[in-house]
């Protein structure tokens, strides 16, 4: 009837949603679509997950789509991975990705080879998703970043939300994919709101796996982040501007298949470039990015050498004022632009 009379009709705004419900959604949207999706793990179930990430979906879905584990990463990761070639498209949760080591073998030689070693034939339609990296006060053992790790291997898509938006729309697509895929979730994240767009309110909403995102324009100098320091690299970025710095800061999303296109064509545009991750440095996230910049096109339109931030080559501490030095911050940011701009 507004139509009619000639009105404007205004569309859905945009919400806040934290990073904890946008997963929680992607989840719960993935399992209505199709019956072959089910998560395992760890207290998913009638505990609504360790953070709460899948809260509600026992009690909406049942014990045979949502199933609680043992304690054993092996075990269950194993049973992930023979569901997932038997044709089931499993979503296992590690209460923390530190806790994959346990199950690495799992992880690689059974889920990231099978596809490679059958010729194709078996398919390995499974996620393993769960927080990574740097927590809060939770010492070295609960602490480290695997976005090096998997991302090194083969067989595998990697990839590291940032945003709400980011965190659903990987998983979707993860879920959704016909190959092993590893999603690192930062649990600092897990109650940061988020603005999500009416078009990632929709249950078709997929971000495509192995495409980076330029969340600031700049043209001075390129900040590339995944995970929780991209919002380091826009508080810098803030900062910056005021002293007449302009930062482009590209979100990577994805560590493997790495769009390292983005990158170049940011570069060639700044002249300058600085890598930012809580990883530790040697064979980092940002050392790939480096090399592939060094061995590629882009590093004739380089005014400078790359620079990288990273953690500290330190298993984490478990003292706050410790830990706080053990990670990038926006100081440290901020002193490597100046650096590799030389002001």
């Amino acid at each position: 009837l507004q139509q009619r009379r000639g009105l404007r009709l205004s569309a859905p705004a945009a919400i806040q949603v934290t990073v904890r419900d946008a997963l929680n959604q992607a989840m719960d949207e993935e399992l209505e679509r199709d019956e072959r999706v089910f998560l395992l793990g760890e207290e998913v179930a009638q505990y609504d997950g360790a953070y709460k990430v899948s809260r509600g979906l026992w009690k909406k879905y049942g014990d045979k789509r949502v199933i609680d584990t043992p304690i054993s990463e092996m075990g269950f990761a194993g049973i992930a991975v023979g569901a997932a070639m038997a044709g089931l498209r499993p979503v296992c949760e590690f209460m923390t990705f530190n806790f994959s080591m346990q199950a690495i073998d799992q992880v690689i030689n059974s889920a990231a080879k099978t596809c490679y070693m059958s010729a194709g034939s078996i398919p390995v339609p499974i996620v393993f998703r769960g927080p990574n990296g740097a927590a809060a006060g939770v010492a070295a053992q609960h602490s480290q970043c695997f976005a090096a790790w998997y991302g090194h291997c083969p067989g595998l898509k990697v990839v590291s939300p940032w945003s709400s938006e980011d965190a659903k729309g990987l998983l979707k697509a993860a879920i959704r994919d016909d190959n092993p895929v590893v999603v690192l979730e930062s649990e600092l994240l897990y109650s940061v709101p988020f603005e999500m767009s009416e078009q990632a309110q929709s249950k078709e909403f997929v971000v495509p796996i192995g495409k980076a995102k330029i969340e600031k324009q700049g043209t001075h100098v390129t900040l590339v982040a995944h995970s929780r320091p991209v919002g380091h690299c826009l508080e810098a970025a803030a900062v910056l501007s005021k002293e007449g710095v302009e930062c482009e800061v590209i979100n990577m999303r994805t560590i493997r298949p790495m769009d390292i296109e983005t990158v170049e064509a940011s570069v060639a545009k700044t002249n300058h470039l600085v890598t930012v991750e809580g990883g530790w440095p040697q064979f980092g996230v940002g050392a790939e990015i480096c090399a592939r910049i060094m061995e590629g096109p882009a590093f004739n339109y380089l005014d400078a050498p790359a620079v990288r931030v990273t953690g500290a080559d330190v298993p984490m501490p478990y003292a706050k004022i410790l830990e706080d030095n053990s990670i990038p911050q926006v100081k440290d940011i901020v002193f490597a632009v100046k650096k590799v701009l030389n002001i």
